[in-house]
C-alpha cells in the first residue's frame, strides 16, 4: 500500500473511542499496578514500591537518624510513614484535608510533621504513633525541621514565615513583604534563615532576634519569584534560584552578591501574557557540593549546570530530555543526583560532567525525592501514584 492508503485507513480509525475508554483504564490500574502500563514503562529499576497514595505523591523525607523509614505525602490529602526496606506501612498521619505538600523528619527522627496546602501542619510522635501537635496556617508554601532542635519553619502565601517549638508550640512570625515566602532553609547554625519571596526578594532572619539581618531586593534581588534557596556546609555561602533563570551566590555574613550565574543559551522570554508556558524556563533545585567549590543549578529546561565557585565559572552542561525536578549532591562526594519530568532518576559525576547511571520505573514524572546518608538508596515520588525505593550503591564507587 502507499503512503496515501495508510493515511486513508489511518483516518478511519476512530480515536475518539479510544479516549472515552481512558478513565476505565486508569482506576483499573490502581487496582492492580503491573502489567497496564507495561507497553509504555517496562523498565523497573526499583526494589520497592509502596502504593497505598490514589493520587499524585507530592513530596517524601528520610528519617536522618537511621534512614530507614520515609514518609511521603500526596494529593490524597494523605500522608504515610513506612519502612524502606520492604514498603511496610506503619501508621498513615490522618486528619489532613487537602493535598500534603511536606513532610519531613525532625533531626533525632523522634518526630514526623506533615503539611497540607490549606496550612494545617500536624506533628507526630514516631515511636507512639500519636499527634503531638497541630496548627493552622494560611496556604502553606514550604515547611522545614531545625537541623539541632525540636524546632519547625514553614513559610506561608501571606509572606509570613512561622517558627515554632515542638511540641510546646511556642510561636514566633517573621513578617516578610505581602506576598508568597515561596521557599525557605534553616542555615546550618541553626540561628538564622533565609526566605526567598515571590516578588524576588530574599532575606536572611536572625531567629532569636526575629529581626531581618539582610534583605536583597532591586538589582541584588531577582526579577521574578525565587523558586530555590540552598547553603554551603558550613553556611558561608547562600544561593538563591529563581523564575528569572538567574542563580544568585550571596556571602550570608554580608548579604552581598559575590556572583550571578546565567544561563547564557537562554532563548529570551516571549514577551507575552499567561499563555506561553512552552517558552519559559526556570532555575527548579539547586546546591552545594560538600567535598569541592562546585554548585548544581537544574533548570525546567532540562539543563543541569555544575558551575565552579572558585573561578565562578560553568564548568559542565549536563542536557536532559525534560525538565529537572530536583536535584541533590551525595553527601561525600562530587556526585549530582537528578529527577526530571520524565520519570528517570540520573547519577552525574560533577567532575567529569558524564552520566554515571540511570534509573527507571516510574510511569509518569518524579515529582520528589530523597538520598540515604551512605547514597546507597534513593527513593522517589511521583505522579503515577507510587513511591518506589531504588538500590544506588555500585562496587566501584
Amino acid at each position: 500500500p502507499s503512503a496515501d492508503d495508510l493515511a486513508d485507513e489511518m483516518e478511519d480509525v476512530d480515536f475518539e473511542d479510544e479516549g472515552a475508554e481512558e478513565p476505565d483504564a486508569e482506576a483499573w490500574e490502581t487496582e492492580d499496578d503491573e502489567g497496564v502500563e507495561d507497553g509504555m514503562e517496562a523498565q523497573d529499576d526499583s526494589e520497592v514500591t509502596f502504593s497505598l497514595h490514589s493520587a499524585s505523591v507530592f513530596c517524601v523525607s528520610l528519617d536522618p537518624k537511621t534512614n530507614t523509614l520515609a514518609v511521603t505525602g500526596g494529593e490524597d490529602d494523605k500522608a504515610f510513614v513506612w519502612r524502606v526496606s520492604d514498603g511496610e506501612l506503619l501508621f498513615e498521619c490522618s486528619g489532613h484535608k487537602d493535598s500534603v505538600t511536606c513532610a519531613g523528619f525532625s533531626h533525632d527522627s523522634v518526630f514526623v510533621a506533615t503539611g497540607d496546602m490549606s496550612g494545617l501542619i500536624k506533628v507526630w510522635r514516631v515511636d507512639t504513633k500519636e499527634e503531638v501537635w497541630s496548627f493552622e496556617v494560611g496556604d502553606l508554601e514550604w515547611m522545614e525541621w531545625h537541623p539541632q532542635a525540636h524546632v519547625l519553619l514553614a513559610g506561608t502565601a501571606d509572606g509570613n514565615s512561622w517558627m515554632w517549638k515542638i511540641p510546646s508550640g511556642d510561636c514566633k512570625t517573621f513578617q516578610g513583604p505581602a506576598c508568597p515566602a515561596t521557599c525557605g532553609r534553616i542555615l546550618p547554625d541553626g540561628k538564622r534563615a533565609v526566605v526567598g519571596y515571590e516578588d524576588g526578594t530574599m532575606r536572611i532572619w536572625d531567629l532569636k532576634q526575629g529581626t531581618s539581618l539582610h534583605v536583597l531586593k532591586g538589582q541584588d534581588g531577582h526579577q521574578d519569584p525565587l523558586t530555590c534557596v540552598a547553603s554551603n556546609q558550613d553556611g558561608s555561602l547562600i544561593m538563591t534560584g529563581s523564575v528569572d533563570c538567574h542563580a544568585k551566590l550571596v556571602n550570608s555574613a554580608t548579604g552581598k552578591v559575590v556572583c550571578v550565574f546565567k544561563m547564557e543559551s537562554m532563548a529570551p522570554k516571549a514577551p507575552t501574557g499567561e499563555g506561553e508556558e512552552a517558552e519559559s524556563n526556570s532555575v527548579e533545585s539547586l546546591g552545594f557540593c560538600n567535598v569541592m567549590p562546585l554548585a548544581a543549578v537544574g533548570y525546567l529546561d532540562g539543563t543541569l549546570a555544575i558551575y565552579d565557585l572558585s573561578t565562578q565559572s560553568l564548568r559542565h552542561k549536563c542536557q536532559h530530555e525534560s525538565g529537572i525536578v530536583q536535584l541533590l549532591w551525595e553527601e561525600s562526594s562530587a556526585v549530582v543526583y537528578t529527577c526530571s519530568l520524565d520519570g528517570a532518576v540520573r547519577l552525574w559525576d560533577a567532575r567529569s560532567g558524564k552520566m554515571i547511571s540511570e534509573y527507571r520505573g516510574h510511569s509518569a514524572e518524579i515529582l520528589d525525592f530523597a538520598v540515604n546518608k551512605d547514597a546507597s538508596i534513593v527513593v522517589t515520588t511521583s505522579g503515577d501514584h507510587q513511591a518506589k525505593v531504588f538500590c544506588v550503591q555500585r562496587p566501584d564507587r
